[in-house]
């Protein structure tokens, strides 16, 4: 069967992501800026619920209110005990400059996550490019991480824990990944790393970012733009941070990184950075499962209402039950 040429979604998707890329177009300025008052207002936000709601709960847990570092905490209520359940720490996705854990848009996800894998999501609110550059996603990251091994007994089995992120999440998942494997921690033992369309890139322009111009949010223009907000004064898109197999990556051949479920869409302009990625960790000895969906888009996850997404969640599920049973 031939590959499909154009994506299979809906008009409401079209409709929405079309506005979702004016409004971030509006709000990223030429001088490298946000405009945070425009894009707060039509950033809708939802509070933490100590109510169920459809079998979850949540709440909101402080880390360091110096830097603004809080989680939100997804606990499904169907289990006798969430200290039993993996706990997934997910990063969320916006080119590292825009939305958080309470956006309207990732409460529903992680609330998703939380009921379809029935596991404790923590997702992390970490400062935000261009006010906060790189390593600062990283380094919250990883202080979550630490934070739940000094007190996260209480909110699940933290020895059976997954690391997830989507878009530049997924970027920051790899990083902080790095950093777990390098640290020692008491309690804490990452066995997977989910990365959902990771956001990645380097100088070279591959063929995917050529040929796929129709996301009208991972637009070369913009990833451009996003790539210019974290990155460190005089850096190019070779920097560790962007181009994670490129000529100044990490070598991780003698890490126990986690083994890897690689999320790409068909209509990602990001799909041949996120193939490098997944041939750099083979080449580097660790184990990675790519799962495409061959008609979707780049962020097609966070819309519940297409059906490739609870065939998403139904992988999803199945990475961590096998991880959790072989470790």
């Amino acid at each position: 069967m031939a590959a499909p040429t154009k994506p299979t979604i809906p008009w409401k998707l079209r409709v929405t992501t079309s506005l979702l890329s004016l409004l971030l177009k509006a709000s990223r300025r030429s001088n490298g800026t946000v405009n945070r008052r425009l894009f707060n207002l039509f950033d809708t936000q939802l509070p933490p619920n100590p109510n169920p709601i459809d079998g979850v709960t949540t709440s909101d847990v402080t880390v360091d209110a110096t830097r603004n570092l809080w989680f939100r905490l997804f606990s499904p209520t169907t289990s006798a005990s969430a200290a039993t359940l993996p706990v997934v720490v997910f990063f969320h996705g916006g080119g590292f400059t825009f939305l958080s854990p309470a956006t309207t848009r990732y409460d529903a996800f992680c609330r998703s996550l939380c009921r379809s894998i029935n596991a404790v999501i923590v997702s992390v609110n970490y400062r935000l490019a261009p006010e906060h550059r790189y390593p600062s996603q990283n380094d919250d990251g990883f202080d979550v991480v630490k934070y739940l091994d000094e007190n996260g007994a209480t909110l699940g089995n933290v020895g059976k824990c997954f690391l997830a992120g989507d878009s530049s999440g997924g970027n920051t998942a790899h990083h902080v990944a790095i950093r777990v494997c390098k640290e020692r921690l008491r309690f804490v033992r990452v066995i997977g790393l989910v990365s959902i369309e990771p956001f990645f890139g380097g100088q070279e322009r591959v063929e995917s970012e050529i040929r796929i111009t129709q996301d009208p949010v991972v637009s070369l223009d913009a990833s451009d733009w996003y790539w210019k907000a974290i990155l460190p004064n005089g850096s190019d898109r070779d920097h560790e941070v962007v181009n994670v197999s490129g000529p100044n990556a990490v070598d991780i051949s003698g890490l126990n990184y986690p083994k890897t479920l690689l999320v790409v869409a068909g209509f990602d302009p990001l799909k041949d950075w996120q193939r490098r990625y997944s041939e750099w960790l083979r080449k580097s000895g660790k184990d990675v499962e790519i799962i495409e969906y061959p008609k979707m888009i780049h962020g097609f996850h966070l819309f519940p209402y297409l059906p490739e997404v609870s065939q998403f969640l139904s992988h999803v599920n199945h990475f961590i039950v096998k991880q959790v049973a072989g470790s």
